[in-house]
């Protein structure tokens, strides 16, 4: 593979072609659930609550992102159902992953009779370092990316040549969008680590809902410089409208919250809970 112009394909295993974004979505998967069991053991959980966990809500969020992807571009799949299950051509949305997700650990917490908030808050650093990561996989698909810019803007950035020469796409440079959302998600990431460590600063669900605003926030904005996302109808971006939601209910949820007195603070370092 010429360093300069990155090839969607890795290698290739008795002639099935191994994709660079199936590979590095695995390795961001194997490298979160070990953070996130090492995390759930200092809380007082058990390492194989995380394990179980995502036994069911890795197939399950790849439904959920499948499905989310299909019912928006639903006019094409209409026309190509043989396409509805060809994921290795790309056609996840995050969003729907996470949706799933989500449902997945409320049904997962209710039955291990685990509070749901506790294992948000484990689980919500690993997830956004896992989305910063899996936006590389965006990369070596020439996806994500945002409108047309000049070749001096890019250098502007100072990025890296390959990167530059890899938003040549038919024939434009594009805006690095993938590159922005890797970015501010890999910061959300760091941000959340420096909270959580912070004693008796955040109370138990807190950290999830830091997550929640922080990535909506950033989705909001570089949604809108792509030009790739889902639509309804031809000016609303479903992203945008599901960010500017999940932003404005997790700021509402942490006011209430913290407006109810009996919420405890989590102690980390004793897995046990503070008033």
């Amino acid at each position: 593979m010429n360093f300069l112009t990155v090839n969607p394909t890795a290698f290739k295993i008795f002639g099935i072609e191994i994709q660079w974004y199936a590979i590095i979505i695995v390795s961001a998967i194997v490298l979160v659930s070990w953070l996130a069991s090492k995390e759930a053991e200092r809380v007082g959980l058990r390492e194989d609550d995380v394990v179980d966990l995502m036994l069911w809500a890795l197939p399950i969020s790849i439904i959920g992102a499948r499905l989310y992807y299909v019912i928006f571009e639903w006019e094409y799949y209409v026309q190509n159902p043989s396409e509805i299950l060809a994921i290795r051509n790309g056609g996840l949305a995050i969003y729907g992953g996470l949706i799933a997700g989500g449902f997945v650990i409320y049904i997962f917490t209710r039955h291990r009779f685990i509070s749901t908030w506790k294992f948000l808050d484990i689980a919500a650093p690993s997830v956004i370092l896992a989305q910063g990561i899996g936006r590389w996989g965006n990369f070596m698909n020439h996806e994500a990316f945002g409108g047309v810019v000049s070749l001096n803007f890019l250098e502007s950035l100072h990025l890296p040549k390959f990167i530059i020469n890899n938003m040549l796409i038919d024939g434009k440079y594009r805006q690095p969008t993938f590159l922005y959302e890797s970015v501010w998600n890999i910061l959300g990431f760091i941000v959340l680590i420096i909270l959580r460590k912070k004693p008796n600063f955040l109370k138990e669900g807190e950290v999830a809902l830091i997550y929640v605003i922080w990535y909506s926030l950033g989705r909001f904005f570089i949604e809108g410089m792509r030009t790739d996302s889902l639509m309804i109808g031809e000016v609303i971006r479903v992203s945008q409208i599901l960010s500017a939601g999940l932003f404005i209910v997790a700021i509402g949820l942490m006011i209430y919250r913290r407006k109810n007195k009996e919420l405890l603070f989590y102690d980390r370092t004793k897995g046990k809970k503070k008033g």
